[in-house]
């Protein structure tokens, strides 16, 4: 067996051999027939001395020497280069010209337009939270990187080893005078006007580091330090017109400023950016979800000492060495913040405490930071120090997936993947700053929501949302869409410090409409069950919800969340729980539904309107109101909210006792009735002086109530209301189909409303007082109270001939639809 196996080795030997030779002389192919020829003349013609062998056996024998050499040179370079890799740190400079040749061919028609993109959206929300005093208010309009890519590399790129970590590095060089970003910004006081901000070029230059994780599946980069950033503003004052740079002092730095922060606080090390590479692309864009975040415990908190920094730094593995250990007797505990929503964990004792808090939390976007704050408690438990922190940051990669990465020891990496939602992914990070030490925590990302209405959820649960796994959106149009909502419950929320008691209600605010639920006494786990509708806003717009505590001089904010309502599906219901942000605890349980408001959906509205009724609303007088002029007097009216629906009396001045003997209606929904009496003011803004909730529904249909109600919020003051639900019978349908005197009421409405106007207008011109104005404009208002009232009166009308007709056209079909008469 050995033997055969040399002669394979031999045989395979020589076959290379013969394969180098002939790619080293071309021309041997011609020459061996040449020699066998040669040898076929002297063997059987002419004889030739014997030197003719000898030299071909020469020839070889150098021929096979310079192969055998090659050969291992090679074999000692590609092991020299594996001992490298593998070994050394720090490997030799490369040349990277090949991937700027590749950069300039996919930049102006993929990276450029996706990149342009996600920057964008940085922008708006840095916008949002950081701008000059010079400026009020800023909107970006246009962003484009241009048609010039960075230089990557431009002096050689390198591969370096951390631990077990493999990093690459290469310079970055981006000079670009072809961009294009220009923002549209309202001056503050003194100045006045709008301005255009344009920046036109951008210079930022440093060292790229980019680090591959979970075998590949995805990269991760930042900045070795923070770069050098330049960039060229210029500005504008409407059309094409453009000014020197010092028409705006301080924007220029404000901005160089702005962009230097976002880049160190998200990718300067050791913080890292991470670009996914899933092997599969589902097309779909995740908008927010849900985290859940379980902070198990703490293992060897200390202190760092000068020794500690110095053998952290100097050891190679992925170790720290412990510090000196907190008091055993310290309490800590940890606070979880991702963006404005913060939770808190329960108080433990010792350097190793154990927790096992867990925590649902709100995503906004495809990405989102999990902060872990670490709080320590005095000796008297009244105050507590901030000690350190640490993040894991949470990416939605394309094929459905999850990764969370974090700062592992010596600034390695701790990176996971979560192949579905649903599966648990457990992580210990380690705290920065001056505290060693390593928190244990437990990730599920509960759901994915989707852009296009589905949402991913865990294996365990179905999903009627879901979509194809082609990426195809379900979601038909949503113009004319209504959005039902309901307040269902609430769960942990937090109670007043001082009286130790919650009475809470939400409230709603979707685009300019506002709602509020009933409010609940003396319980933190309420029931309302209330519901409201919205009509749909595109463009992403957010349902705000915030839940206040009901007290005497001003209601406390209990907590606020945000809700994505974008991508629901027309028919399809979804049930969330929204955790509070702001607060320690606290969630709000909604149910929220999309229906079609197609013609047919109205009239049946309409029609159900009707046969509900309407409130008729009497606002008689009030007594005992507050005093809130320096006279010791008011002059007070009232605003009456009835869902998104406002309206208000005349103003009675200098009094405490007003008489208004005012008449509202509306058509009943269900939704609260509040009454805010305010003081009027010409000058000054208004002042609140009490408000109440009328009760209604409880009442019989057609049988008013008298009532004084009295006014929270205040020391004292009631309000005498007369409330009634009417409902209209058929006598009264056809007398208000056939009331003549209708026209005439809408001419006196209009000829009033002329003749206010007309005051108005003379006093202005004739430059009267700011009470006799005042005056005016509360009968111009009063005139409008009533022009709407009247037409209500006629949208009912009409909404009762409708139905009528409708009626009338039913009993024909039915009357025209019997047998055919038998002929004789």
């Amino acid at each position: 067996m050995a033997k055969k196996g040399l002669k394979k080795l031999h045989a395979k030997d020589a076959l290379d051999f013969f394969n180098q030779v002939m790619v080293e002389q071309p021309l041997l192919p011609f020459l061996i027939p040449l020699g066998l020829f040669a040898w076929f003349v002297e063997r059987w013609v002419v004889p030739f001395s014997n030197w003719v062998p000898l030299a071909a056996a020469v020839w070889a024998t150098i021929q096979y020497g310079r192969f055998k050499r090659k050969m291992a040179v090679e074999d000692l370079n590609k092991r020299w280069k594996h001992l490298i890799l593998n070994t050394t740190p720090t490997t030799p400079i490369e040349p990277c010209e090949w991937l700027n040749k590749l950069l300039i061919e996919v930049w102006p028609n993929y990276m450029e337009p996706k990149l342009s993109k996600k920057f964008q959206s940085t922008v708006e929300r840095r916008l949002k939270n950081r701008k000059p005093k010079l400026i009020d208010k800023i909107e970006l309009q246009e962003f484009s990187l241009g048609s010039c890519p960075p230089t990557l590399g431009e002096q050689g790129m390198r591969w370096m080893t951390s631990g077990e970590q493999q990093v690459m590095s290469l310079g970055f060089d981006w000079h670009s005078k072809e961009m294009s970003v220009m923002f549209m910004a309202k001056l503050a006081k003194p100045l006045m006007g709008t301005a255009r901000i344009v920046i036109n070029s951008i210079h930022i230059k440093g060292d790229l580091l980019l680090s591959p994780i979970l075998d590949g599946e995805a990269v991760l980069y930042s900045f070795e330090s923070t770069p050098e950033v330049r960039i060229g503003v210029a500005f504008g004052s409407g059309g094409s017109q453009t000014v020197p740079g010092m028409e705006l002092p301080g924007v220029s730095t404000w901005l160089v400023k702005l962009l230097t922060e976002t880049i160190a606080k998200t990718m300067v090390e050791p913080r890292r950016l991470c670009f996914s590479l899933p092997p599969v692309d589902l097309k779909k864009q995740a908008v927010g979800g849900v985290l859940s975040v379980t902070v198990v415990s703490a293992s060897n908190l200390g202190r760092k000492s000068r020794t500690n920094e110095l053998a952290n730094h100097q050891s190679s593995s992925g170790n720290t060495t412990p510090g000196t250990p907190l008091n055993r007797k310290a309490h800590t505990f940890i606070e979880v913040e991702v963006g404005t929503l913060t939770r808190k964990t329960t108080t433990c004792e010792g350097p190793n405490p154990t927790w096992n808090s867990t925590f649902n939390m709100v995503l906004h976007g495809e990405t989102g930071f999990v902060k872990f704050l670490l709080y320590e408690l005095d000796s008297d438990g009244v105050k507590y120090n901030y000690l350190t922190s640490c993040e894991i940051k949470v990416k939605y990669v394309l094929d459905g997936s999850t990764i969370f990465w974090a700062i592992g020891h010596n600034d390695g990496v701790v990176a996971r993947h979560a192949e579905h939602c649903g599966k648990e992914v457990g992580m210990v990070v380690p705290f920065e700053e001056d505290i060693t030490g390593e928190l244990t925590v437990s990730l599920v990302l509960k759901e994915w929501q989707f852009s296009d209405g589905s949402v991913t959820l865990s294996n365990s649960l179905s999903n009627e949302f879901q979509c194809s796994i082609d990426g195809s959106p379900k979601l038909q149009s949503r113009t004319g869409r209504m959005l039902r909502v309901k307040v269902v419950e609430g769960r942990a929320l937090a109670v007043n410090s001082k009286s130790g008691k919650c009475d809470p209600y939400v409230k709603l605010q979707y685009g300019k409409a506002l709602y509020r639920t009933k409010t609940l006494s003396r319980t933190a786990q309420p029931v309302w069950n209330d519901k409201f509708e919205f009509e749909e806003i595109g463009g992403g717009e957010y349902l705000k919800v915030k839940c206040y505590n009901l007290d005497t001089f001003s209601d406390d904010c209990i907590g606020s969340a945000r809700v994505n309502l974008e991508g629901l599906l027309d028919g399809a219901s979804r049930d969330v729980w929204v955790p509070l942000e702001k607060v320690d605890s606290g969630e709000i349980r909604l149910e929220i539904e999309a229906i079609p408001n197609d013609l047919n959906d109205s009239l049946k509205r309409s029609s159900s309107k009707v046969e509900a009724g309407w409130i008729e609303l009497v606002i008689v007088e009030a007594r005992d109101l507050v005093a809130a002029d320096l006279r010791g007097t008011s002059d007070p009216y009232v605003r009456v909210q009835y869902g998104n629906k406002k309206k208000r009396t005349k103003v009675i001045y200098k009094t405490l006792a007003p008489n208004w003997n005012q008449t509202f209606e509306f058509a009943e929904t269900g939704e609260p009735l509040i009454l805010h009496v305010k003081d009027h003011n010409a000058v000054l803004p208004t002042a609140s002086i009490g408000n109440c909730t009328v009760e209604y529904s409880m009442l019989s249909p057609n049988q008013p109530a008298d009532k004084w109600i009295p006014l929270q919020g205040v020391r004292s003051g009631e309000i005498h209301v007369k409330i009634a639900r009417r409902v209209a019978d058929s006598k009264k349908k056809t007398s208000l189909l056939t009331d003549a005197s209708a026209l005439g009421k809408g001419h006196k409405i209009s000829a009033q409303m002329r003749d206010s106007l007309k005051k108005c207008a003379g006093l202005v011109d004739d430059g009267g007082d700011l009470e006799s104005l005042s005056l005016a404009l509360t009968e111009v208002e009063g005139v409008q109270d009533e022009q709407e009232v009247y037409i209500q009166q006629l949208e009912r009308e009409k909404a009762l001939m409708l139905q009528k007709i409708h009626d009338l056209g039913s009993e024909i079909v039915r009357t025209s639809s019997g047998p055919p008469r038998t002929p004789y």
